[in-house]
């Protein structure tokens, strides 16, 4: 009877135990919830997008001032270098600025039409070349300029546009159609997206290309353009010094296309029907252009910032939290406001490592595995800082367990939901749903996939290199306002604010919503901290061979 009386009071011992192991385990992690501080969120976000930091464009004093501040701040928290002994990685780039006085000239006999820098037409060349251009090109019309196989689809094909021209619409077919069948219906594939049509109009031959641009497809006005690509350019320096690249790269307004298409004896409206339709080829417009520039080129040496919060026993399985402390700087051209503060885009980011730093340092115990918090530079520029890490990465790739990406955090207040970027792609969808319905929270795609935002930040960096990635967006259902508010609040910001001077920190922003997001985004990390799994992208996803390729996983 004794034996049996101990027997039961060590298995009531051992149950003890481990109930008061994960009460306490609990609480640790309630505390370290509790030190992501709204105070000190908001105080970041407010330094990083002051003025003093001016618009914190890469390889400028904004620059130095931001990187030096991100350093300090991860030291103090004791987190390491995670880069050997520095902070910092080092990015090679050129940094170019086109002279602003630059005329494309269109010609078919007798008539000359003239278009002028910014208000018509933007233009770069991405070779360190101090002068670029064409004269007397031949302008070839190439629809969306895909060349898709798996949607049988070419639109060069019997077209010759070596040393030509090329000029093609923004976005893809499905976009334009709706039609589900049609590449991915209205949501952009990375085919629509001017980084891509750009690299394909080099593979092509193309002297030149110049991408249509219209509000609604593009995703933003036509002052996004001129702000965007109007000031100083930059790109990851090569071997080459990037002349496989495409002499002039650049954009032209709607109104300027019509007059050029009118020339041609062209409809807008009616050319661009056709281009949807399968089968279209690209043709001749009968005209020619020309178009040359000074090109102020320099070679720069910008910085990622990598700071690494070291695991226990699975210490070489490394989670990364990116997101980019770029932005677009001054721009000495504008009258008035000319700094680029950034503040929504993306000081709270930025804002946000900070605090998911400081809530893994706060945990009693260490979790198995190691995260490195990742600023990356040139998101603005092509997600140059972060394609540069995925192309030399820091530590392996294939262990790797996952990127969590944060650009842009909520300043509306709570939410009843949090959009994920891509959600669908892998499986960590599963870790958002589960900890989000711990919450009550609706866990939502996209509402806006026809912008292609998928493609437009730096997790994309990574799932081209097959790595699983995750980008969080603020939810859009608040718990006051409801659903329609909150897209309001999101279309308002894009059209008034995105990319312009008058991003900059609002005293009287709810930021109660970034922490809540915060919070998440830390279980979430937590979680796949503590497992010996790696999570993959779901079946049928373009990834998915990378990552089985990487990991060593047979079909």
């Amino acid at each position: 009877m004794w034996i049996k009386t101990i027997k039961g009071l060590g298995i009531f011992l051992t149950f003890s135990l481990l109930l008061i192991n994960c009460q306490t385990i609990q609480t640790a992690l309630e505390n370290a919830l509790q030190s992501i501080s709204l105070t000190d969120f908001k105080a970041n976000v407010q330094t990083l997008s002051s003025d003093e930091f001016g618009g914190r464009a890469p390889a400028t004093p904004g620059e130095e001032k931001t990187v030096n501040f991100l350093q300090q701040k991860f030291a103090e928290l004791g987190l390491k270098p995670g880069n050997g002994d520095s902070y910092f990685q080092e990015v090679p780039m050129l940094a170019m600025k086109v002279e602003p006085t630059a005329k494309l000239r269109v010609f078919k006999k007798p008539t000359t039409l003239e278009f002028n820098f910014s208000q018509d037409f933007m233009a770069w060349t991405l070779r360190g070349v101090e002068e670029s251009g064409f004269d007397q090109a031949d302008l070839v019309f190439v629809g969306y300029g895909i060349v898709a196989p798996e949607y049988n689809w070419n639109d060069y094909e019997g077209v010759d546009v070596k040393d030509k021209v090329v000029i093609i619409l923004i976005n893809d077919p499905g976009f334009e159609t709706n039609d589900p069948n049609l590449f991915n219906g209205k949501a952009m594939t990375y085919y629509g997206r001017w980084t891509y049509k750009f690299e394909e109009a080099a593979r092509q031959g193309a002297k030149g290309a110049l991408i249509i641009h219209e509000t609604a497809p593009a995703a933003y006005p036509w002052e996004v353009v001129q702000n965007s690509w109007g000031g100083t350019n930059y790109t990851l320096a090569s071997e080459d010094n990037n002349m496989s690249r495409c002499a002039v790269e650049g954009w032209l307004s709607l109104e300027a296309s019509q007059k050029i298409l009118e020339t041609a004896g062209l409809n807008y409206a009616d050319l661009k029907q056709k281009a949807t339709q399968p089968g279209f080829k690209g043709f001749s417009l009968a005209l020619q252009a020309s178009l040359h520039f000074k090109n102020d080129v320099s070679h720069v040496t910008s910085r990622n910032v990598a700071a690494l919060y070291e695991g226990g026993e699975r210490a070489d399985e490394v989670i990364i939290f990116t997101s980019h402390w770029d932005h677009f700087g001054i721009d000495s051209s504008l009258e008035g406001d000319n700094i680029f503060n950034g503040a929504l885009d993306n000081a709270t980011g930025t804002a946000g490592l900070i605090e998911l730093a400081r809530a893994f340092t706060n945990l009693k115990q260490k979790p198995k595995r190691s995260f490195l918090f990742l600023a990356v530079t040139g998101e603005e520029q092509g997600l140059l800082g972060s394609q540069y890490y995925a192309t030399h990465p820091l530590f392996p790739l294939a262990k790797t367990v996952a990127v969590i990406n944060i650009d842009s955090l909520n300043i509306w207040g709570p939410m009843k939901d949090i959009t994920v970027i891509g959600y669908g792609l892998s499986q960590l969808d599963q870790y958002v749903e589960e900890e989000a319905s711990k919450e009550g929270r609706q866990v939502n795609p996209d509402p806006t996939p026809e912008r292609g935002s998928f493609y437009r930040s730096d997790h994309f960096s990574f799932a081209k290199q097959g790595v699983p990635a995750i980008y969080f967006s603020p939810g859009v259902d608040h718990i006051v306002h409801g659903k329609k508010w909150g897209l309001e609040q999101r279309d308002k910001y894009l059209a008034a604010n995105y990319h312009k001077p008058s991003d900059e920190f609002d005293p009287n922003w709810d930021l109660s919503g970034a922490i809540q997001d915060l919070q998440l985004i830390f279980k979430i990390a937590y979680r796949l901290s503590e497992e010996a799994t790696f999570p993959n992208w779901n079946e049928g996803t373009e990834f998915k061979h990378l990552r089985d390729q990487m990991m060593g996983i047979n079909d």
